[in-house]
């Protein structure tokens, strides 16, 4: 099974399998459907602050920080906060 892009990490779980083919415990995998279910009941307070978040949690592995917080800038977001950037890039 391919495990690359950006749904591989949710198809390893649902095939019950680690990237590398191992299987995942049972009780790990019955703990993070019960989170994740609670998970898909709460209310979403915003699209756009949910891109930010996944931009800067994501971007970070892949741009610098003058880059990703030029990039964000540009698309009309706020730059980097001070606590993404000890967060992410300290």
């Amino acid at each position: 099974m391919d495990f690359s892009g950006p749904d591989a990490i949710d198809n390893a779980i649902k095939a019950g399998l680690d990237i590398d083919g191992s299987p995942l415990p049972e009780a790990m995998l019955t703990l993070y459907r019960e989170v994740m279910d609670q998970e898909a009941q709460r209310k979403r307070s915003g699209v756009r602050k949910s891109m930010r978040n996944r931009i800067v949690r994501t971007g970070a592995k892949h741009f610098s920080q003058d880059v990703l917080n030029s990039r964000l800038i540009e698309a009309g977001w706020e730059g980097l906060k001070d606590k993404e950037i000890s967060f992410y890039f300290s």
